[in-house]
């Protein structure tokens, strides 16, 4: 008999992770984490880069097509083959995120967790996954992690599609409204408070902590019907405010930039 898949794989199997990227509100959420890696890189002047999750190489493969020496490691079967499949310089092997025996210590100069914080589920998990970055990342390298945020959720899935009475009855949600969330929901939520918990038992500094997507994902039909120049006006836009604070942690997702010391 083969082997059973998980909850997670069967999802993946399912969802085309490019084609939400190169959506309108995708691109918003690439283009903008993409300028944020290419800072990180020339401000360390770095060459060599682990894509932790690295999916179907959204990602790794541009920029190992940019010349930079990039490995990846992908859990999903079907994510891995995809990736393989595009023939790209990138070495890309399948592993988890929370174990990276594969690479030594101090072994790159950038480390990305741009989808395992999605899918881990427990203080403990994650702090796994985000000391395993730290170890394989050279001193005076960054880390770069990506998170789901709580009150996109909420807004989102309780209140905008009608589920709050459930979530409530369910137990989903604490009494201040953050989600409880299991496996079999496959995703989880944070709040900036969750990350800087998550960086001070990591023991690692925050360069700066931006939202990669902004508005974008509550404004889907919005930038969908734009023409070119007023979509290219927004995202000007979103790169001009996506760090000011009265924005990260309102949108889907947040991009926190570490040092790693």
């Amino acid at each position: 008999m083969g082997r059973e898949w998980t909850a997670l794989e069967r999802y993946y199997n399912k969802f085309n992770e490019e084609k939400r990227l190169d959506s309108r509100h995708g691109q918003v959420e690439f283009v903008t984490t993409m300028r944020y890696i290419h800072a990180c890189l020339d401000d360390i002047g770095g060459k060599s880069i682990l894509d932790v999750g690295a999916g179907t190489g959204r990602y790794c493969v541009p920029l190992a097509e940019e010349g930079f020496d990039v490995s990846a490691v992908e859990l999903v079967r079907y994510n891995l083959g995809i990736l393989k499949a595009k023939g790209s310089p990138v070495k890309a092997y399948q592993g988890n995120a929370m174990q990276l025996r594969r690479f030594e210590d101090g072994a790159f100069d950038l480390t990305l967790l741009l989808g395992p914080m999605y899918h881990l589920f427990t203080f403990e998990d994650k702090l796994k996954a985000l000391s395993e970055a730290k170890r394989v990342t050279r001193p005076g390298g960054r880390i770069l992690v990506a998170y789901c945020m709580n009150e996109y959720c909420v807004l989102t899935y309780a209140f905008k599609e009608g589920h709050i009475r459930e979530c409530v009855t369910g137990h989903r949600l604490t009494e201040d409204y953050h989600a409880v969330s299991s496996p079999e929901e496959l995703y989880d939520y944070v709040r900036l408070e969750d990350i800087d918990r998550l960086n001070d038992a990591a023991g690692l500094t925050r360069r700066k902590i931006i939202s990669p997507d902004g508005p974008a994902n509550y404004m889907r039909p919005v930038l969908n019907a734009m023409d070119e120049e007023t979509f290219r006006y927004f995202l000007d836009y979103h790169l001009s405010v996506c760090e000011r604070p009265e924005l990260v942690g309102a949108g889907a997702h947040t991009l926190d930039i570490l040092d790693r010391e």
